[in-house]
């Protein structure tokens, strides 16, 4: 069954096509962990998660890579300006960089775990690719296509021609002042409005770096590109992100990554609409900034959250509300009912009239997600199958039938815990590890205590920190 996605780069449904098949190369644009990822977040996260699970159904062999960001991303992304995310938050709270990237990281993947979402392959920091980052800059300077200007490296735009064809915009329409997207400031020390910054220098950023243009930390655009070719390669099959990814960042991406390798950066764009919470824009100012654990604390389960964010076409905006919540939960209870009363069956019966109807629908669901990924169509799909085998009261035999089905639909939806989902370790070694997980942070061995972690996470148990210390439990 052939896969279709809406790519951005062509405005078109195509037929998706690996370079190198089944191999298929994927990068997703993560947090930045300088605050608690919300749901609105997490929305574009758990796209990425479908995709992949979709993509391995279909018998493709992917790399997954999602960034975290902790360093160079500011407040005002579209001109360059303004304070680095993570800076302004470590004043805030008073703590080091490593201290804030380190509980918001903690933070996103207990999240992530609790939503039933895959780990990536890989999630490189930013902090962590700045040699190679610095490498990257030399190449497109000494390609022509950086200059430095002042304190600030950029990248010429107008030496890039195509720059502006992934959102549609004309960048030579740029213009400094209140109708405009670039200051006056900004403006003064660029060759074209639309440049975009490649290095800051400034030695008393509380993150910064030698490089051959003076002490600073690397612009945001340049951390993406650059993680992404060194791990999977100049040209990737998918790239996915936010909306609001499309410009200027993931332009910029393109545009430094084309310029250094001289190949085609990207195949496939995928973007996920904005999420909206009760019909209102998500913001602090509104006080409607969730976390998915905040929900859970409100009684709501992980897996219907998940659920509800998923229940949309991604493509299309998303209304995410309490009664959806409670509508994905009444859902998910009817499949964890069915699957009950299928492990009940007696008697026998009904297998040909039972695989005639699981194949059907199987057939139904993958053509609904090979096609732009069409969620709301699969999980009808799902909800009608158990809804037509609970009429039929099948055997045994029929009713594993049944169940086959479901889990195998579920392997791509995520909704269900397994039954036998549990701790894979004994409880004395868990406290083992979290008693050399905290003596690790106290030393600041920041990657020692995120490998007890991930460790203890793939093995089926979730860490939380609190005031009165770690606590561990199963995860969902």
């Amino acid at each position: 069954m052939s896969l279709r996605f809406h790519n951005t780069w062509s405005g078109m449904l195509e037929e998706f096509k690996p370079l190198n098949p089944p191999k298929v190369t994927m990068y997703h644009c993560g947090p930045t962990v300088y605050s608690f990822a919300h749901v609105g977040n997490f929305r574009t996260f758990l796209f990425g998660d479908l995709l992949r699970r979709v993509l391995e159904r279909q018998g493709f062999e992917v790399t997954q890579v999602m960034n975290l960001t902790d360093v160079g991303h500011l407040t005002e992304d579209d001109i360059d300006a303004g304070e680095d995310k993570m800076a302004r938050a470590a004043k805030k709270e008073r703590r080091t960089i490593q201290e804030i990237a380190t509980f918001y990281t903690d933070a996103f993947f207990e999240d992530l775990d609790l939503l039933g979402m895959k780990r990536a392959h890989h999630y490189p920091k930013a902090s962590g690719y700045i040699p190679q980052m610095i490498e990257e800059i030399q190449v497109l300077e000494e390609k022509g296509f950086a200059y430095l200007s002042g304190d600030t490296v950029l990248f010429d735009t107008s030496r890039f021609p195509s720059y502006g064809r992934l959102s549609g915009k004309d960048i030579r329409t740029l213009k400094a002042g209140a109708s405009g997207r670039v200051s006056e400031e900004e403006l003064a020390g660029k060759r074209n409005a639309g440049d975009f910054r490649l290095w800051k220098v400034d030695p008393g950023h509380l993150m910064k770096w030698d490089s051959p243009w003076g002490v600073g930390y690397p612009g945001w655009h340049i951390e993406c590109s650059t993680m992404s070719r060194r791990l999977l390669g100049d040209t990737i099959d998918i790239h996915t992100g936010g909306e609001d990814n499309i410009f200027p960042h993931h332009e910029s991406e393109i545009a430094q990554a084309e310029a250094a390798s001289g190949k085609p950066f990207c195949r496939y764009w995928l973007h996920v609409r904005h999420l909206m919470l009760e019909n209102e824009k998500i913001s602090k100012r509104l006080g409607n900034v969730y976390r998915v654990k905040d929900l859970e604390g409100q009684g709501f389960r992980p897996r219907a959250i998940r659920m509800a964010l998923l229940s949309g076409n991604y493509r299309q905006h998303l209304n995410f509300t309490f009664d959806g919540i409670r509508a994905a939960q009444e859902n998910i209870e009817k499949v964890e009912n069915f699957l009950r009363r299928m492990e009940q069956s007696v008697g026998e019966g009904g297998v040909e009239a039972v695989r005639e109807r699981a194949s059907r629908f199987l057939e139904r669901f993958d053509g609904a997600l090979c096609d732009d990924l069409n969620v709301p169509v699969a999980l009808a799909e799902l909800l009608d199958f158990v809804k037509d085998i609970n009429r039929i009261e099948p055997g045994k035999a029929a009713a594993g039938e049944a169940v086959a089905a479901v889990e195998q639909a579920d392997n791509v939806l995520a909704l269900v815990p397994s039954t036998t989902a549990g701790a894979q370790v004994e409880p004395a070694e868990i406290d083992r590890l979290i008693e050399d997980r905290r003596q690790a942070r106290a030393n600041r061995d920041w990657a020692l205590a995120d490998r007890i972690r991930m460790d203890l996470s793939s093995r089926g148990i979730i860490l939380e920190d609190g005031p009165q210390g770690t606590t561990w439990r199963v995860k969902n």
